[in-house]
């Protein structure tokens, strides 16, 4: 009989590391639906139809069914990033007649329409993180990643900040972390776009906000030396009863 206790998957346990981090930060946790229409995983986020941007998130649509309303036949996606809970929870505070500041992260399962191989997969995880406020600043988003990486690989991890695109933050940067004597590329970041505030209501000239994501394959692989994130879906024992 095999009597070996069982293990919290190393993908569950890096959200709740990471979750761990941010809560004690203040932060609050925010869900939503993998599944999404394409204003909140694309279009309220700056990234309207025909932009070059989308195809840097090629994803999978799905069809409505026949029996759906025609003013709501349009294809749903399956969520690109965890950004979508971002447009949300930003509604949901406008409908509610609430106003910033607050900070969230959302963790959650995304998908792309990748060619899978050791370092992609069509199914991965992200936790996103959004703080909007007055007076928010780039050095509060440095301040923030810098806590959360200590935290995270300790204190001896080096960080530096590149200029990079996203079409919801400007400026937008490139973070990445000095790992065994290499840069590693990690997480993107940036100030909020203030289309993305103005699309969910809240005044970008009173507002601005910071936001970033980052993959949490990516830090289970660094964390524990893993070089193939396929392995994380095959449910292979040997995966987790190797882990320290």
């Amino acid at each position: 009989m095999n009597d070996q206790s069982g293990k919290i998957h190393p993908i569950s346990d890096i959200i709740n590391q990471v979750s761990e981090i941010f809560v004690d930060l203040g932060f609050e946790i925010a869900d939503g639906p993998e599944m999404e229409d394409q204003w909140h995983n694309f279009d309220a986020l700056n990234i309207p139809a025909n932009h070059p941007a989308r195809d840097m998130q090629d994803t999978f649509f799905v069809k409505p069914d026949s029996d759906t309303a025609p003013d709501q036949r349009e294809d749903k996606v399956m969520r690109t990033h965890t950004s979508n809970v971002q447009v949300r929870f930003m509604e949901k505070l406008r409908d509610a007649g609430q106003t910033p500041p607050f900070k969230i992260i959302a963790p959650g399962k995304v998908f792309r329409n990748e060619a899978t191989d050791a370092t992609h997969e069509v199914q991965f995880h992200q936790i996103e993180g959004l703080v909007v406020g007055e007076g928010v600043s780039i050095g509060h988003l440095k301040g923030a990643l810098e806590h959360f990486l200590k935290k995270m690989f300790g204190n001896d991890v080096e960080m530096r900040l590149r200029p990079g695109f996203f079409p919801f933050v400007e400026p937008g940067v490139e973070v990445d972390l000095k790992f065994n004597g290499k840069w590693l590329e990690l997480l993107g970041a940036g100030m909020v776009h203030p289309n993305v505030l103005e699309n969910v209501g809240i005044d970008s000239k009173k507002y601005s906000g910071f936001a970033f994501g980052v993959g949490i394959d990516r830090l289970a692989m660094m964390k524990w030396g893993i070089n193939d994130i396929r392995l994380f879906y095959q449910g292979d024992l040997r995966l987790h009863n190797n882990l320290k």
